[in-house]
């Protein structure tokens, strides 16, 4: 079995449910120490424990990334718990309510706004703190192909976030790379997730309604991007700076 993140520390925003998830799971199984967080602390020690379950290590913090401290308490203990920190994916995010963008609520466009995009800046900010100072590391930002790569009626707030994750980590990379600090995105499609599923839609109804828009036929899986999140961390991506991939199955092609 191939280990490329053996003995290394691995910090994944949003780590209590789908993508995140199954990536700090995939990564747990590459050999890293794995520092889960996000709100609910009871998911995310869910997910500890099937790491663990599993035989590798993992840890959790609490933090909401909307506030700015708990984003520097976060980086910081994964830090001091655990020695180091070599690689993070900002994966935490939110869909937000659908509405045409002249109906959509203020408060709602604020919190899409500043959980998507601001949580992801203020994460790296802590995170490339920490990483130009020990040597570099890999950051792998979470962006979508509603955004930069496509649109969708009633996603304004969404959309214009992760558009904005995108240009934000191309901007990151050139700014850092020299500094040993090495910043991509990925974009996936819909996925078998939670927040794929329109509200009382069935995982099977939902994908026959995926298979009219997606050239593939189906939604994606979490363990697909979680793949691709791994290899934008590996070091098999050592040329690869400032990059978007998109994972949708040729939704955007």
């Amino acid at each position: 079995m191939v280990s490329r993140f053996t003995d290394q520390v691995v910090l994944v925003t949003g780590g209590s449910s789908g993508i995140g998830r199954t990536t700090a799971l995939a990564f747990a199984g590459e050999g890293a120490v794995v520092v889960v967080a996000g709100r609910d602390g009871g998911r995310l020690r869910q997910t500890v424990g099937l790491i663990e379950a599993e035989g590798g290590r993992a840890d959790h913090v609490v933090a909401d990334l909307a506030v700015a401290a708990e984003v520097e308490s976060m980086v910081r203990a994964a830090v001091e718990r655990h020695g180091g920190l070599h690689v993070a994916f900002n994966n935490a995010g939110v869909l937000g309510a659908a509405a045409p963008t002249a109906d959509l609520a203020e408060d709602d466009w604020h919190r899409v706004i500043t959980t998507n995009l601001t949580g992801t800046w203020l994460s790296m900010k802590h995170e490339i703190a920490h990483m130009r100072a020990h040597g570099g590391g890999v950051i792998v930002n979470m962006a979508s192909n509603i955004g930069a790569h496509g649109r969708r009626p009633g996603l304004a707030a969404y959309a214009a976030s992760k558009a904005a994750v995108s240009a934000l980590t191309r901007t990151a990379a050139r700014d850092h790379i020299g500094e040993g600090v090495r910043i991509n995105a990925v974009s996936p499609g819909g996925t078998d997730t939670e927040m794929s599923r329109r509200p009382g839609e069935t995982d099977a109804e939902r994908d026959r309604r995926a298979a009219g828009t997606v050239p593939l036929g189906r939604v994606g899986r979490t363990a697909e991007v979680a793949a691709a999140v791994l290899w934008l961390a590996s070091a098999e991506s050592a040329f690869t700076v400032g990059h978007d991939l998109v994972v949708d199955g040729g939704a955007t092609a």
